[in-house]
């Protein structure tokens, strides 16, 4: 059996012109690669810091397997089902990279809204060029009217005035700009704090809301920086042997945040809802780590892609509204609005039996 199944890929592969053969082969290359990349969020990247970096290129491989699939299928060809196998394992493990169902969207008297946004220093540095990005970002805010919006990026500034929200807890810290993370609330704040990661200016905060009975942990994280420019011109003047080193020292430190956060979290008996942007996929070891056993609410009620991140060529999804399994995701939403190179993100939640 085993032998006629053989003769007959190869008598397959027969059939194939020279640049179908060339094709099938990279195909082949490809799927493999992405197969191996499916166990990356289970790897630790102290232990397998030069295969972490796979993670990132996920999302790619994805797509590039459909377009694969779909160049077969186009020809009737049964090359198909390597790249369909491949998808199917990926979708089976982790959920498709495109929402193809439409937003969820449920009216609830109790509806919570949760925005995290990476303001990128609202513009310090005229990366956008457009005038008052700040002003432009707090009526942003103030018209899609979260309930609780959690900053990173952030750096106190006269200009982005989020007066309109009673209650905040922020923490800035550096020699000549301050910088950090916010959050703020329309509901009262009893406790807050700040997790303190070492050598970085990156770190998580967190602040207990109080709406109704119910006391919420609202934590705010901002893992550490790729600090590689995106830009395709610029990357490739860049050293190929450096960046790979950069992104495994980075996913290294990534990997000592998410531990500290999550012997932090461990600690706290409240119900919990986890913003931030973590600088990685949701194919990575810290994305799984975190998430944990909370709703990924762009996968509970969101749809397309989710992208919140700028990049050229693909979507990029890496900051996230994580909830407790107490909380319904009753909506959610990713922005187009580019006031930074990030996109604002916004999760509708309630509490069940309220």
């Amino acid at each position: 059996m085993k032998k006629n199944f053989y003769l007959g890929q190869g008598s397959s592969m027969k059939k194939l012109s020279t640049i179908n053969k060339i094709i099938y082969v990279i195909n082949i290359l490809v799927a493999i690669v992405l197969l191996l990349a499916y166990a990356l969020p289970f790897l630790s990247p102290r232990a397998f810091s030069v295969l972490s970096v796979l993670s990132l290129g996920v999302p790619f491989l994805i797509l590039c397997n459909v377009l694969f699939f779909l160049y077969w299928l186009i020809g009737i060809r049964k090359q198909l089902f390597i790249s369909l196998v491949v998808l199917v394992i990926g979708q089976m493990v982790f959920g498709s990279l495109y929402k193809f169902s439409a937003s969820k969207k449920v009216e609830n008297p109790n509806n919570i809204k949760v925005m995290n946004f990476n303001v990128r220093l609202f513009n310090l540095y005229d990366w956008i060029p457009e005038k008052n990005i700040e002003t432009k970002i707090v009526d942003f805010v103030k018209t899609e009217a979260p309930d609780i919006l959690c900053v990173q990026d952030y750096r106190p500034n006269p200009d982005a005035n989020f007066s309109f929200y009673k209650y905040k807890f922020e923490k800035v810290s550096g020699k000549k700009i301050l910088t950090g993370q916010a959050i703020f609330s329309k509901f009262p704040i009893i406790n807050s704090g700040s997790l303190e990661f070492p050598n970085t200016y990156n770190n998580a905060i967190f602040a207990d809301v109080v709406k109704g009975k119910d006391t919420i942990r609202v934590y705010n994280l901002h893992l550490q920086s790729l600090k590689i420019d995106t830009d395709v011109e610029k990357l490739k003047q860049e050293s190929t042997s450096r960046i790979f080193k950069q992104v495994e020292n980075t996913f290294k430190r990534q990997q000592f945040q998410s531990e500290i956060f999550l012997e932090h979290k461990k600690q706290c008996h409240f119900k919990t809802i986890v913003c931030g942007d973590f600088n990685n996929t949701a194919y990575s070891y810290v994305y799984r780590k975190i998430k944990g056993d909370l709703n990924d609410t762009f996968k509970e009620a969101g749809n397309g892609f989710g992208r919140t991140y700028e990049f050229k060529f693909f979507p990029v999804r890496i900051d996230y509204i994580f909830s407790d399994k107490a909380f319904s995701v009753n909506g959610f939403k990713s922005y187009n609005q580019h006031y930074s190179d990030h996109y604002p993100l916004m999760a509708t939640l309630s509490l069940d039996g309220e």
